[in-house]
């Protein structure tokens, strides 16, 4: 470090581009590093009411929660002579776009600013109506890398308009719109450069997906149809439209009731006050529907609007404007599973295109009318255009809005931006919302458990085992409770012979899919379950570890005839784990038996280019050699501890590559005769992402190479987003944990074996960062995450 820095340090001057982490009375001690990249965000942000200072606060929001310590976001609010406000946010900066020298003011404050290393700003046309000129010109002054947000695009320019959006994107880095028909219209009516544009959607919120009728209750819609529509009223909504349609839907439909949800818009309000409301209420007397209609004259808080959305039956979208780029409105009712009816600006049909909605002609109440009463008559079709519509916008959430900013921020920043995604909080909400009082559910439809689909034992075996790991580190007496119960499951599948059957119907009875499926497999996982329930039996209740102890010795007739790879691996963890109470002869002897028999699969296998145990990578691969290092622990054979090494090794050079985790896709295994991996990448399942933490964590535990420590947080990081599609896998709203990565989608379903793979793998990841602290001090945790 140069002396004049430590100078300055030590003197409390200010250091630009770097903090003070700690400062002790040798210099040697002295620990400085960079400051995050601050990004400034030019925008009309609230309590500002309009659609794009929401749209700044979620993503603002979002990119918090996912990356806070990999660039600091700060908010320059966009205000005028009748827009001001006081601000909840710490605001070093505004804009006031009525007056020219507001803008040179800004310009120069942004570059004397040595912290700020990229400006973003939210452009609509008429935030600037007054002051284009000063505000190219503000482009042009700024000395720091540009993004600019386009809310509206309009096709067919005039040659000034054409001008002035080209200058707009000669004077940025990149230029994001929201839809692929607003850069197409950048690129052919504005011959803007497609490499200067980036598409992200307009970002949508994860909801739990509440009952519907729950809500209407809570709500006192009970045996209502709800209609809906919301946002800031204006006459571009056309919400007339609607009201000239209901007579005719009110005929069939005497139950329906359309919630018309927010205030006037604040801009309208000062030009004309409430005379567009005013005009829709003579509407709805004229008409004699008041029964039909009811008015929400609110700004409803973000929660309280998702559950008025979720309990609607249709949203109706009718704005008269065609050259509406997106809309989050639109955007918020898919999210919560609203099936849609729009008129046919550009998002609607980009997103609803085939079989994701309906979309009728502008002002046309004739053709809503049919649309909507079709839709309230057929309740199957209004599930399926749920359903699609909420997977074509799975995409859109806004934590995948985040993971595309911080990754187009990494890429133009001139400064070194690295992502660090966060750790979400602990969350078992799903797990408890898919067990019931005899076991965990086996499938979810989105997060609602699917009964029809009975339990595994694999299921209960999981979720004991994340059960016992969340109560090894919280001491929650709660957990108590599930541990019990996911034991009592796993015993219940105990056969008098002492093996385990896998599959049970929601009835409580074994189905015939144990008599077609080699049930290997699952017998190894309890046996593994029971062990590792065991190794607690010092904070456990005796009665409890004296039973699992019962059942875990009748398991081991099984052992005799257990080959296959997997079986044994999971059943030579349980010997492991029970043993390390305990140790006995009988079951040293019993994890060599099998051990051996993986050490001969190896040998039989492996050669120089290939070291493993089969002649193909399947699923759950990373359990195999974590078996034989906790075969090395309890028996001390050097051989095992060999094979382990250079057995994940192996692995580890096929799933990482270029700083990423690639999981092997179950559509397409990894055979001994290929040379590189294949280029499959759908298939893609978090238990094997989960085992490869597991097994990641116990290797660094025992060798301290800082290589596995850095891949066990790139391959947590593919559930948070760090995966081909840039997604998340986990969903912090619910608990739940997608059921798989394809191609070009994420399977939606939060069944429970993804559920569990997620939380064992998170809860690995707790138990791994609070042993580094406690052995080299909370700095290590900023090093991580």
């Amino acid at each position: 470090m140069r002396k004049d820095i430590i100078y300055k340090l030590i003197n409390n001057h200010s250091l630009p581009g770097y903090q003070r982490k700690i400062v002790r009375t040798s210099i040697q001690s002295i620990e400085i590093t960079p400051k995050p990249t601050e990004i400034l965000f030019i925008t009309s942000y609230p309590p500002r009411e309009c659609g794009i200072a929401t749209y700044s606060q979620d993503l603002i929001r979002s990119l918090n929660v996912k990356f806070d310590k990999s660039f600091k976001i700060r908010i320059c609010p966009l205000e005028s002579k009748t827009e001001r406000h006081i601000y909840t946010d710490e605001i070093k900066y505004v804009l006031n776009t009525d007056f020219p020298e507001s803008f040179s003011w800004l310009s120069k404050s942004i570059n004397k600013n040595v912290d700020i290393g990229m400006v973003m700003i939210q452009h609509e046309f008429g935030f600037f109506n007054e002051t284009k000129v000063e505000f190219i010109k503000f482009l042009k002054e700024i000395r720091r890398p540009l993004i600019l947000v386009f809310h509206t695009v309009l096709p067919r320019p005039n040659e000034l308009l054409k001008s002035e959006v080209q200058q707009m994107a000669g004077n940025v880095a990149t230029l994001i719109v929201m839809t692929k028909s607003s850069a197409n219209i950048l690129i052919e009516d504005y011959d803007i450069p497609a490499t200067k544009i980036s598409i992200i959607p307009h970002g949508t919120h994860l909801v739990q997906h509440v009952n519907k009728e729950i809500l209407k209750e809570k709500y006192q819609f009970s045996g209502r149809k709800i209609l809906s529509t919301f946002g800031l009223l204006s006459s571009g909504k056309s919400i007339e439209t609607t009201l000239l349609a209901l007579p005719e839907i009110i005929k069939q439909n005497p139950d329906v009731l359309f919630l018309i949800i927010g205030r006037t818009h604040p801009s309208v309000v000062k030009h004309e006050a409430e005379k567009y409301r005013n005009k829709l209420e003579a509407k709805v007397e004229e008409l004699g529907i008041q029964h039909f209609v009811k008015f929400i004259n609110y700004f409803l808080p973000l929660p309280v609007l998702l559950e008025y959305l979720q309990l609607t039956d249709i949203y109706l979208f009718t704005s008269n404007d065609p050259n509406q780029a997106v809309s989050g409105t639109f955007s918020y009712a898919i999210s919560c599973g609203c099936p849609i009816i729009s008129t046919p600006i550009p998002h609607a049909k980009e997103v609803l295109q085939g079989d994701a909605g309906i979309i009728i002609d502008f002002e046309e109440p004739g053709q809503l009318g049919p649309a909507v009463t079709k839709l309230l008559n057929d309740d199957k079709l209004r599930k399926e255009i749920s359903s699609n519509g909420l997977h074509r916008m799975a995409s859109t959430a806004w934590e995948n809005a985040a993971i595309a900013h911080a990754i187009l921020f990494e890429n133009i920043s001139d400064t070194k931006i690295t992502l660090n995604y966060n750790l979400p909080e602990l969350n078992f909400d799903h797990l408890k919302k898919m067990t019931t009082p005899f076991g965990m559910i086996q499938f979810s439809e989105l997060n609602t458990p699917d009964i029809q689909s009975g339990y595994t034992l694999d299921d209960n075996a999981r979720a004991l085992i994340a059960i016992c790991q969340h109560y090894e580190l919280t001491s929650d007496k709660c957990d108590l409770y599930f541990i019990d119960l996911y034991f009592k499951f796993i015993k219940y599948c105990q056969q008098q012979e002492g093996y385990f059957l896998n599959y049970v119907d929601k009835d409580k009875k074994f189905t015939a899919q144990n008599n077609q499926t080699n049930l290997a497999d699952a017998n190894g996982r309890a046996i593994w379950a029971l062990g590792y329930l065991i190794s607690f039996e010092a904070i456990l209740p005796k009665e409890l570890i004296q039973e699992a102890e019962m059942v875990f010795e009748n398991s081991m007739s099984s052992l005799n005839n257990m080959h296959s790879t997997r079986a044994l691996a999971f059943a030579i963890k349980g010997l492991y784990y029970r043993n390390s109470v305990n140790q006995t002869p009988k079951y040293i002897t019993l994890i060599k038996v099998l051990a051996d028999r993986l050490v001969q699969m190896y040998r039989h296998e492996a050669d120089d280019e290939w070291q493993w145990f089969e002649s193909y990578l399947t699923y759950a691969n990373s359990i195999l050699p974590e078996a034989l290092l906790c075969a090395w622990f309890a028996t001390g054979e050097s051989v095992y501890k060999e094979i382990a090494l250079s057995s994940l090794k192996f692995l580890l050079s096929k799933t990482f590559i270029n700083d990423g985790f690639k999981v092997i896709s179950n559509k397409s295994w990894m055979r001994k005769n290929e040379k590189v991996f294949s280029e499959m990448l759908g298939g893609q399942q978090p238990i094997d992402v989960s085992y490869t933490i597991m097994a990641l964590a116990k290797f660094y535990h025992e060798f301290k190479d800082d290589e596995y420590m850095q891949k066990l947080k790139t391959a947590f990081n593919w559930f948070l987003g760090n995966n081909h599609l840039h997604q998340v896998i986990y969903n912090p709203c619910t608990g739940g944990c997608y059921d798989g990565l394809e191609e070009s989608y994420v399977n939606l379903n939060q069944g429970a074996e993804s559920t569990v793979s997620y939380l064992m793998a998170r809860l690995t990841m707790e138990k791994t960062i609070n042993s580094l602290v406690k052995s080299k001090g909370k700095m290590v945790y900023a090093e991580l995450y």
